[in-house]
């Protein structure tokens, strides 16, 4: 049996008795709504709460200090395809045949009926499952979000970049979906946020008595960003910061939802993003190094705060390393079902650290990354405290001390890099 084998024969093994574990400490309350608003190209330092200076985030720093934020949370891939499908799957994107290249409007390939998501999870839960915002997974019969799990869908399917764009340009313009039937012509940037605000506060509206997964993927701040009348010229960092400003207030708007509602304390919000920012942007991952389309910390790490009063604890900052590959086994357990058997999961349960539980700490120990193709393909290493890039020559990273990769300690430590190329070829496997 190969060591690969091996990893994948004890992970069906654990996640099962690690799901256990979970639901025993978990009996006694209902189980929560969720709402996972995911951001595109939103970076580390873009936020007050991470340390921004020129960006006011008052709502999403209000929710830091009523919850906890995460430091050490990063995607798999610097990239909007891959990086989404780890998150609605929770496993290497590379399993689903979308480890590298981001999905056009002519492709053909996306994820497959088989995958299972975070909409079927909740669903299985007894959860009324809806999407808006930006999909990015496929675009034919059986890659869209009514085909994945969702029983709602509003949105754009793509980016909003020119790349994408031209390709409807004969038909009137970018979509936006209701289900699967145009609604309006062409998407405008600048109104995405308040598009995709107003439909999230129906949605919430429509479902406030029954249990709810609402995944909000934001089109914001990827380029062409924009934002509307009523933020221009607010920020101190342009229109960049203009349009996070604005991704501000519509989390806000949705906190102040629930809690108008009465619904705060049974509904949990996760705000997050799904990779660095974009090179020659205005946006940063500031005091880390790297951005989107890089495997350094800039790229991968990413903002994540979990808002969920009297359970998710209030004012903490928590340092476990955790990824997206772990929100799936995680949100099944705290929705009290099981994650998919049919399915190798790369992530883990989570909910011990994500509601504070005395002594949890994160079984994550490993990540391996991905980006491009030929002569632009990067690929990164960590376990624990060290990040191995597979360049020539290697690059090594203490991360504990050296957050910022500044510093290669590859010829200090042959071993390490020894032990992480041996690691980051099984993955790849």
């Amino acid at each position: 049996m190969r060591l690969s084998d091996r990893r994948l024969l004890c992970l069906r093994t654990v996640l099962p008795l690690v799901f256990v574990a979970a639901v025993s400490s978990w009996a006694g309350a209902a189980a929560p709504n969720v709402i996972l608003i995911n951001c595109d190209d939103l970076g580390y330092g873009d936020l007050g709460c991470y340390g921004a200076k020129d960006i006011r985030t008052p709502h999403l720093d209000r929710m830091a200090a009523e919850g906890t934020r995460f430091a050490d949370f990063s995607v798999t891939s610097p990239l909007c395809t891959p990086s989404r499908a780890a998150l609605m799957t929770g496993r290497y994107p590379g399993r689903a045949g979308l480890a590298t290249g981001v999905l056009r409007p002519n492709a053909t390939n996306g994820l497959a009926a088989e995958e299972v998501t975070l909409a079927e999870v909740a669903k299985a839960a007894g959860h009324t499952a809806g999407c808006i915002g930006k999909w990015h997974l496929g675009f034919l019969q059986g890659m869209r979000p009514l085909d994945q799990g969702f029983d709602s869908y509003y949105g754009v399917l793509h980016n909003l970049d020119r790349w994408e764009t031209e390709h409807f340009d004969q038909d009137g313009g970018m979509p936006v979906l209701r289900g699967n039937t145009v609604e309006r012509r062409p998407a405008i940037p600048a109104e995405m946020t308040g598009l995709y605000t107003t439909e999230a506060l129906k949605f919430i509206e429509l479902n406030r008595d029954r249990p709810f997964f609402l995944y909000l993927a934001h089109a914001m701040p990827h380029l062409p960003f924009a934002a509307s009348s009523r933020f221009q010229g607010r920020s101190q960092r342009g229109v960049y910061g203009d349009v996070v400003e604005e991704l501000d207030d519509s989390t806000g708007q949705i906190l102040d939802k629930l809690r108008t509602l009465g619904m705060a304390e049974r509904t949990l919000v996760i705000f997050t993003s799904d990779n660095g920012p974009e090179r020659m942007t205005p946006g940063t991952a500031a005091p880390l190094r790297g951005t989107k389309h890089t495997v350094y910390e800039g790229g991968l790490r990413v903002p994540c705060i979990a808002w969920w009063p009297t359970h998710v604890p209030a004012g903490r900052v928590c340092h476990e390393f955790m990824s997206t590959l772990d929100v799936l086994p995680t949100l099944a357990a705290i929705l009290r079902t099981q994650p998919p058997a049919s399915r190798v999961l790369d992530g883990y349960d989570m909910s011990g650290v994500l509601l504070g539980r005395t002594g949890a700490r994160s079984p994550r120990t490993t990540l391996y990354s991905l980006y491009g193709y030929q002569a632009n393909r990067h690929e990164a290493m960590r376990e624990g405290q060290w990040k191995l890039h597979l360049a020539d020559p290697p690059e090594l990273y203490d991360l504990r001390t050296d957050p910022a990769e500044t510093t290669n300690v590859a010829s200090e430590h042959t071993d390490v890099v020894e032990r992480l190329t041996a690691l980051a070829a099984q993955h790849r496997e």
